[in-house]
């Protein structure tokens, strides 16, 4: 007998959507795997914290491709769902850091993701 599992909503914040779907399709299906084992509570085994941006609840999703390396940004700081905040190619060949204005975008994206969360949950 399968398990069920229920599985969180995704919000997606901004052009994050768009963006994941302009990536290459292994990369797209990679993320996706990544997303939905993370809707459902599981570790996918390719994420990490970003605890250098002040604040706590967000991680990424790191997918290497032969075009690059690829991220997408998520915060599981709601309780019953997960925000996708930014989708980017990492374009730095030097470091491990991410951009200063990756983590600004990152950052003005969670207090956007912050007001339709609560907007969501006003009209419930």
């Amino acid at each position: 007998m399968r398990e069920s599992c229920q599985m969180k909503p995704v919000l997606w914040i901004g052009s994050s959507k768009k963006d994941l779907k302009d990536m290459p399709e292994e990369v797209q299906s990679e993320m996706g795997h990544a997303l939905r084992e993370i809707q459902k509570g599981r570790d996918p085994g390719n994420t990490k914290p970003l605890k250098h941006l002040g604040t706590s609840g967000i991680s990424e999703i790191v997918v290497n491709d032969r075009a690059g390396t690829f991220r997408t940004v998520y915060t599981v700081e709601f309780h019953d769902a997960i925000a996708v905040l930014h989708v980017f190619q990492k374009k730095s060949r030097s470091g491990i850091a991410t951009p200063k204005q990756e983590i600004d975008l990152i950052l003005q994206r969670l207090k956007q993701a912050k007001l339709e969360y609560y907007e969501l949950k006003r009209k419930k």
